[in-house]
């Protein structure tokens, strides 16, 4: 799933190559992806792309007043092309849900893989028409988030911090594998109950927070949309690496399943060597 990271590359690498052309057409091949109607997905003709910018995982281009916005959920992709084909596409099983033809014949295509179509595209007057953008909580790279925020954030929440982290109307941009980046980073239980955390786990959990996400968002400055992927899965230590060395201490990455995801942790680094128990088997360790 595209975290903030990524979406935030893929912001910029749309300003340096998609500022100031005007939208020829869109052709929507999944019409289940766009989520508004009024304003139509045409009257995006003949505007141009002003700005830019990012609301937690959600992508915004400023199309002359209107915004064209996009979630790109767990399985969705943007794919950047010099030239795309003339003709329409056709609507078929494919992963190609929507295409943007720009005047100078270059454009990008949005995707989804797999059947769980997720996807989702708004044209609105005002970013905050979207529900999602609106229930947003604090962005963890803007100077107003510090670890004063997060601790009023934690405060009294007898919930797991595996699961703060994830929720987006608490924090913004932080997904299923970035949150275990930074726990493994504060060297923290996921299972930990937030209201717990003292004045230091907090300061340690702040730190791991901004240094993980804006290491991510250095190292994919400059990239290509189309290598944003892979430098996401090259830089994680350990969500996706379960079965795989810790590179920290060398122990064992081990996994807990949970619904349709896992996480991935290190019990040396974050558990005192005690593996979590599986949530789908029994209770919940704290």
């Amino acid at each position: 799933m595209p975290e903030l990271p990524e979406v935030e590359s893929l912001a910029a690498f749309l300003r340096e190559n998609a500022i100031g052309r005007a939208i020829a057409r869109v052709d929507v091949v999944a019409i289940s992806c766009l989520k508004t109607y009024d304003p139509p997905i045409t009257a995006l003709s003949g505007l141009s792309i002003t700005d830019v910018t990012r609301y937690g995982k959600f992508l915004d281009l400023d199309v002359d007043g209107l915004h064209l916005i996009v979630h790109l959920s767990r399985a969705g992709w943007l794919r950047w092309k010099d030239k795309l084909p003339a003709a329409p596409p056709r609507p078929g099983k494919g992963p190609l849900a929507m295409r943007v033809h720009l005047d100078d014949e270059s454009g990008f295509d949005l995707t989804e893989a797999g059947t769980q179509k997720r996807l989702a595209v708004y044209v609105v007057r005002d970013p905050q028409d979207v529900p999602g953008i609106r229930t947003l909580g604090p962005d963890p790279l803007r100077e107003e988030f510090d670890a004063e925020a997060l601790a009023s954030i934690l405060d009294g929440r007898r919930t797991q911090i595996k699961g703060v982290l994830r929720d987006q109307s608490v924090i913004a941009g932080i997904g299923n594998a970035y949150s275990d980046e930074v726990l493994h980073v504060a060297k923290m239980s996921p299972y930990k109950l937030a209201a717990s955390l003292t004045e230091d786990e907090i300061a340690t959990l702040y730190e791991a927070i901004v240094t993980t996400l804006g290491d991510a968002v250095e190292r994919s400055k400059g990239l290509a949309a189309k290598d944003l992927k892979g430098e996401k899965k090259s830089g994680l230590r350990v969500h996706g690496r379960a079965g795989e060395k810790c590179p920290v201490c060398g122990d064992t990455i081990r996994e807990v399943s949970f619904a349709d995801r896992a996480l991935q942790y290190c019990p040396t680094c974050q558990t005192g060597g005690k593996p979590l128990a599986d949530r789908r088997m029994s209770r919940l360790l704290k």
